[in-house]
């Protein structure tokens, strides 16, 4: 069910998985950490808080830029990674 459902943070760890490990390793993975969850959240009585499918994005924004920049190196291309900020201040001057 997890596999199938979009944008939840589920889906996100279970594609990560199976990149690395396989389909059915990852979904063991996930059904494990589902029981997890699960027992957490009877057994302290707190409801499920939905990460999202960003989340693994959003944790580590460095990381996943470097692993951006390696995946378009792979692919022939030239890149040149610079702040957000840098950015904005160009277009506030106009160019």
């Amino acid at each position: 069910m997890a596999a199938r459902t979009r944008h939840t943070y589920l889906r996100a760890q279970f594609l990560r998985l199976k990149s690395r490990r396989g389909p059915k390793k990852a979904i063991l993975a996930v059904a494990a950490s589902m029981l997890t969850a699960a027992y957490y959240i009877l057994k302290n009585e707190v409801d499920y808080i939905e990460l999202g499918a960003d989340h693994f994005e959003r944790r580590n924004q460095t990381q996943t830029a470097r692993r951006l920049v390696k995946r378009l190196e792979a692919l022939g291309l030239i890149v040149e990674v610079k702040p957000a900020a840098y950015r904005s201040f160009l277009s506030s001057r106009g160019r």
